[in-house]
């Protein structure tokens, strides 16, 4: 049995971290649903951008969107659409089979909004009712500005996947943005069954604290920070706060690891993954930590939730876990900016050759 088919069946949903428009139309990820067990589907702006850059897939789309006088961002998030229509509808049948628990794609909300909240907003339910697909996240990040969006979010019915999200702090105040939603609607007599998944991002940790941890630490940090928001997690599921919204009709928001491509060449280049085994979450994961698990990726056991002791020693070796939690989410956030632009960029020098072709 594949270690895809094995995750699968304990409980864990396997989504892929990529979509192109050759993945779609050459049927390779209909191939990956049937052989490697995907059950969804998420994106970002560098994966978009990497789509644009290295292919002319896109090339006769953005020709068309150009007659029709879309240019920028406007243009790209017509094609991203496109795509991401043509995912759903695949994943569709899996959303249906599960009553909504999985089966999903993600779309991403301009990462040049981050720290605006009323713009946030509005993009996300913007672009939710753009795509038309019961099943399709808007992307909103977990940053201070970004959790009064993600409560309205919620409360309008839009499904969202928190993203940027690193520490167990981080997860617990996005979790409580989205209770709070479902909260709302509840005392507002609307239907509280509205899709959810906090995204925490894992191997950035490692890549953080590469040249500042003794060797028997490396690329151990992520997996005991997943462990920790775990244990976060697993007692929110079981709070009273939790239970009262079940018992009303909601679903719970599903923890979510990202970023579990392994960054060490000289690492397992199916390291996270394996650490991370656990029912009722999702591991979303690059193309090629998806096909080397289904190659030759092993499970045993799933995720403990304890971390304490791993913890105590990045601790005694000076990491200040708390305050680089915050770092990365900035950083990330920056990052998010910088790939947005380049992405902005790739269709812009595009237009300008298809214009002169």
């Amino acid at each position: 049995m594949k270690a895809t088919q094995k995750l699968h069946e304990m409980g864990q949903s396997l989504w892929l971290d990529n979509i192109t428009r050759g993945l779609l139309m050459k049927g390779t990820l209909r191939r990956y649903i049937q052989e490697f067990s995907i059950t969804g589907l998420t994106s970002n702006p560098t994966i978009f951008d990497h789509a644009l850059r290295n292919s002319r897939e896109y090339d006769h789309g953005i020709q068309q969107k150009l007659q029709e006088g879309k240019s920028g961002e406007a243009l790209f998030f017509e094609l991203a659409i496109e795509d991401l229509r043509q995912a759903a509808d695949l994943f569709r049948p899996i959303h249906d089979r599960t009553n909504g628990v999985d089966g999903w794609v993600s779309l991403e909300v301009s990462p040049l909004l981050a720290h605006d909240t009323a713009a946030t907003l509005a993009a996300a339910r913007d672009l939710h009712a753009r795509a038309a697909r019961p099943n399709l996240f808007i992307k909103i990040p977990g940053t201070k500005e970004g959790l009064p969006a993600i409560e309205e979010a919620i409360f309008a019915g839009v499904p969202v996947n928190v993203t940027l999200l690193f520490s167990p702090a981080q997860y617990v105040a996005a979790a409580e943005a989205y209770l709070r939603g479902i909260e709302r609607r509840i005392a507002a007599g609307l239907n509280p069954d509205v899709g959810s998944v906090a995204s925490l991002f894992v191997s950035r940790w490692d890549v953080a604290v590469a040249d500042t941890v003794p060797s028997e630490l490396r690329n151990q940090l992520g997996i005991a920070i997943a462990r920790e928001t775990y244990e976060s997690y697993r007692g929110l599921l079981d709070s009273p706060r939790s239970q009262r919204i079940l018992n009303a009709g909601a679903r719970a928001q599903r923890l979510l690891f990202a970023s579990t491509g392994t960054k060490d060449p000289q690492a397992s280049d199916t390291l996270y993954v394996q650490a991370l085994a656990a029912p009722f979450t999702v591991n979303t994961m690059p193309e090629a930590t998806l096909k080397a698990l289904a190659d030759h990726g092993t499970v045993s056991e799933t995720l403990h939730p304890h971390a304490e002791d791993e913890l105590a020693r990045f601790a005694g070796a000076g990491i200040d876990t708390r305050g680089m939690g915050l770092r990365l989410q900035n950083e990330g956030a920056t990052s998010f900016i910088k790939s947005w632009k380049e992405l902005l960029q790739c269709i812009a020098d595009k237009t300008e050759k298809l214009k002169a072709a």
